[in-house]
């Protein structure tokens, strides 16, 4: 099936075509004749205008000469005799530097004209000119003395141009007429002739539409006694033919397949139960190396979560002792002063004493308690965040800064340092769980793996948005680096160098999983003997903003 798109017929192209040809021819002759019917007519309308300018110019040039205007306007009333002369005006010439002045006139009848004409008589000798939108024709001759040959005056007529706009009005409307007359005429017979052209072809076109449905390859078009579709009605034939030998051919190997299939059929059934059984075999002994597997990591996890609990009851109980201390102190003390004050014995100086102790001790207690909120709290959070799987909008810096608190019971009797180089404003939204356990398990790989023999190491933990929805953490420290054959398999399950000294494996591996499946983000590490180690991670992030 071809695509659908806009497509012409042959027999609306051929009437196009034909008719568009027409039209153009049609439009350029009708235009070529009106434009040589008007070009007579003005030029004969402007031939007799001449003539009779000439002839009043010759009749007039006695009468200038003898200074009668009376005698010329009674024989310029003779032009009354020509229905389209509408004005006459013969002008005399006093002298060559004064402008000519009229000296008589005739007026047809509702038709008065007062002269004014004295500064276009030399342009209308030149070139006569239609006036007043094409409704009559201005002319002027000059009168000259016969025997002298000195110019006397001007001849100004102004004649009708009402029958030359009819003749031309009437020669547009025929040349119209005789346009659409032609114009019907070839539409006529385009489509007699589109007829007998596309007739035969949509015949073949019906007869290949009907075999294609009915896939009957053994009928044949019929000729045709156009030659060309004569030619391809043949070729329709040799097409046909030879699809139907295509067709039986085709049948013949099917039906070989056929009986090729069911000979190999009851095989491959024998061979795809075996299979199936081999195949359900290694689902479960993957679905057991995944339950396996998971159970490490949630043991790791967990594990991890016991230390930080150990970790932090120990911190706990510092701040809590201290406080209980100072409360008995406080008990034992208000004892004194309540049996002082009952026996009236009480003392200025001893309820002095009492109120700065207790005061003292109030403090203590103040502290030492605050410190234990602020541990628990922060506990609450990184345990909270480790369980957790959902998203949520934290301040990068504050996150870090309490995975750090709580990295501290176990931290804190080495001498490593641990630098944030972060924007303090800078907040996102995203999941701040895997962000929680990949920092813990790069510090703790740093403290076991990295610093192993190192009394004092560095790590610099650097956050920064790199778009407005990615965030980049690089991680890095001035340990003695991983060689290259651990590298390779860094994110591996079950790689480590401390087996069978309590390390799984697993951490790492851990690490790549949150980063790619938790955050959606990528992980890249750089490291050589020696030189420490630089993990670069980008994920993903929403609702990025700072303060500036």
């Amino acid at each position: 099936m071809t695509d659908k798109v806009v497509k012409f017929s042959i027999r609306s192209l051929f009437l196009w075509v034909v008719m568009s040809i027409t039209a153009f021819s049609l439009a350029v002759l009708s235009g070529l004749s009106i434009y040589t019917q008007i070009k007579t007519y003005r030029h004969e309308l402007e031939s007799n205008a001449i003539v009779l300018a000439k002839l009043v110019a010759r009749s007039s040039a006695t009468y200038l000469y003898d200074d009668t205007p009376e005698r010329i306007e009674d024989a310029l009333k003779n032009l009354s005799a020509a229905d389209y002369v509408l004005n006459a005006h013969v002008y005399i010439i006093q002298d060559t530097e004064s402008p000519p002045e009229i000296f008589a006139s005739f007026n047809k009848e509702g038709q008065l004209l007062l002269g004014g004409k004295e500064n276009q008589l030399s342009a209308l000798f030149l070139t006569p000119k239609l006036a007043d939108t094409g409704h009559y024709l201005e002319v002027s001759t000059k009168v000259f003395d016969e025997e002298s040959n000195i110019q006397l005056g001007w001849v100004y007529l102004r004649v009708s141009s009402e029958n030359f706009n009819q003749l031309v009005g009437k020669s547009i409307w025929l040349n119209l007429a005789v346009a659409l007359l032609l114009l019907g005429i070839s539409f006529y017979s385009a489509v007699r002739m589109q007829r007998v052209v596309t007739g035969p072809v949509e015949e073949i076109a019906n007869f290949l539409q009907r075999t294609s449905r009915q896939r009957d390859y053994s009928a044949r078009a019929e000729g045709s006694t156009i030659h060309e579709l004569a030619i391809l009605a043949d070729a329709v034939n040799v097409m046909l033919f030879r699809m139907q030998e295509y067709m039986q051919k085709q049948r013949q190997a099917e039906e070989q397949h056929r009986k090729l299939n069911a000979s190999l059929e009851d095989m491959v059934n024998h061979r795809t139960t075996a299979l199936k059984d081999a195949n359900q075999e290694l689902i479960q002994t993957l679905e057991k190396l995944h339950q396996f597997q998971r159970q490490i990591v949630q043991n790791e996890k967990m594990a991890s979560l016991g230390d930080m609990v150990a970790g932090v009851a120990h911190e706990v109980n510092t701040p809590i002792g201290l406080g209980v201390t100072a409360s008995t102190m406080m008990l034992d003390r208000l004892a004194v002063i309540q049996k002082d004050f009952e026996n009236k014995t009480l003392k200025a100086s001893a309820m002095k004493r009492f109120l700065d102790e207790s005061s003292e001790n109030l403090n203590i207690i103040y502290r030492n308690l605050n410190r234990a909120a602020e541990l628990i709290s922060s506990f609450k959070q990184v345990a909270v965040d480790q369980t957790s799987e959902s998203s949520r909008s934290f301040c990068v810096a504050q996150l870090v800064n309490e995975i750090l608190l709580s990295l501290q019971p176990r931290l804190k009797k080495l001498k490593h340092n641990i630098n944030l180089i972060c924007d303090p404003t800078l907040s996102v939204e995203t999941k701040a769980g895997p962000i929680n356990q990949i920092l813990i398990n790069l510090i703790m790989n740093s403290v076991i793996h990295g610093f192993e023999n190192i009394e004092e190491g560095t790590i610099d933990i650097r956050a920064e948005l790199v778009s407005s929805n990615k965030l980049k953490l690089v991680y890095t420290d001035n340990g003695k680096g991983i060689p290259p054959e651990i590298r390779k398999r860094i994110f591996d399950p079950f790689v480590t160098t401390k087996r069978g000294q309590g390390g799984s494996g697993l951490g790492m591996h851990l690490v790549y999983n949150l980063v790619t499946q938790g955050l959606n983000g990528s992980i890249s590490i750089t490291s050589e003997e020696g030189k420490g180690v630089e993990f670069v991670i980008i994920f993903p992030v929403t609702n990025a903003k700072t303060s500036d």
